[in-house]
């Protein structure tokens, strides 16, 4: 009795100093990540935009990943559902004088609608036949935007007012950070609920989620559509820091992009894509400026660091720090039970 009591008091102990551990470690990443711009060489105007375009990207890998990494769908028409959110909210402050502030809560809902709607015709299916069909959604809706111009302005663009009054970059970065942080605590949330533990166990294994008891459409489509809001929430950021949208911003080369970095960050982690997103995008970006005649070398790249992660390390940035942190914070073993002699 005396033996099991000590073990269970030894593994809370144990769980209490790992929470402990990771509330230091995102504790850290916080606080880096909200004084980056104050460090050189992010003080300059051209490194504070790589800034924001690296929390825009880690924002757009965690709500990837949450269906990616979750419930095992690959949402092949995410940048889809980011433009629908930048047009929506673009095309309200354009043509209705509506704040952008609002447009980009009007972006998260459409795209989240036209998510539930895509989620309960596409989600009954699975693996490639749901992917491809979420690719065919992203197409068309592409297309939409690209042959109506009289409404989006088609391949001409359409220019949308900004968020904010200046050009400077760091305001606009700590709002795109707070987006991040807004998108990953809530995803994190839902994952750490109920409904998180359906998702793990759809995306394990169907049939024995289904022999649970598990409703596996209803909650396929809920994950879904919240990723797909939060797609169109970032999207409206998108529309109103960059001031212009284009229908390229609906390709799937743009989600082929997004995939990459979740993967790369650590499938079925969410910190993993939001932390590695930051360096990815400062090197691609100091790339494409110094090697400006290669186009889509960017894209080469996250290739090859995926072939890189498929074979050494499947589980990405996050299973690697998860990997060191075990070596180093090792279990300590049980104590030996003391022997009494007998009187």
């Amino acid at each position: 009795m005396a033996t099991v009591m000590h073990k269970t008091t030894a593994s809370r102990d144990e769980a209490k100093a790992f929470a402990r551990r990771r509330m230091i470690f995102a504790a850290v990443l916080v606080i880096v990540a909200v004084a980056l711009p104050w460090i050189p060489p992010f003080t300059g105007q051209d490194y504070q935009r790589l800034l924001v375009t690296g929390a825009l990207m880690a924002a757009y890998a965690v709500a990837f990943d949450f269906t990616a990494g979750y419930i095992d769908i690959v949402n092949f028409g995410f940048a889809a559902f980011v433009g629908l959110g930048g047009y929506t909210s673009g095309l309200l402050a354009v043509d209705l004088g509506i704040s952008p502030w609002i447009g980009m809560v009007c972006g998260a809902i459409v795209a989240g609608a036209v998510g539930l709607a895509t989620g309960m015709l596409t989600l009954r299916l699975r693996g490639i036949y749901a992917a491809v069909m979420a690719w065919f959604v992203g197409l068309a809706l592409m297309g939409l935007v690209r042959n109506l111009p009289d409404v989006t302005r088609g391949s001409l663009g359409l220019s949308t007012p900004l968020l904010l009054n200046t050009s400077d970059n760091l305001p606009y970065y700590y709002i795109s950070l707070a987006i991040l942080f807004l998108t990953l605590l809530v995803l994190m949330a839902v994952i750490r609920s109920r409904i998180g533990l359906a998702f793990r166990a759809i995306g394990q294994n169907l049939a024995s989620a289904k022999a649970s008891g598990i409703n596996p459409t209803r909650f396929l489509v809920i994950n879904f559509t919240l990723s797909c809001a939060f797609a169109g929430l970032l999207g409206g950021f998108y529309a109103h820091y960059y001031g212009i949208l284009t229908p390229d911003l609906l390709a799937t080369s743009h989600t082929v992009e997004i995939l990459a970095v979740a993967y790369i960050g650590g499938r079925g982690s969410l910190w993993g894509p939001a932390v590695i997103a930051f360096p990815l995008m400062v090197i691609t970006g100091l790339l494409q400026a110094q090697l400006a005649s290669l186009p889509g070398l960017e894209l080469v790249l996250y290739g090859l660091l995926l072939i890189l992660v498929m074979i050494f390390r499947p589980a990405g940035f996050a299973g690697l720090v998860t990997s060191a942190a075990n070596r180093i914070w090792k279990p300590q073993p049980d104590a030996p039970e003391s022997v009494v002699p007998a009187a």
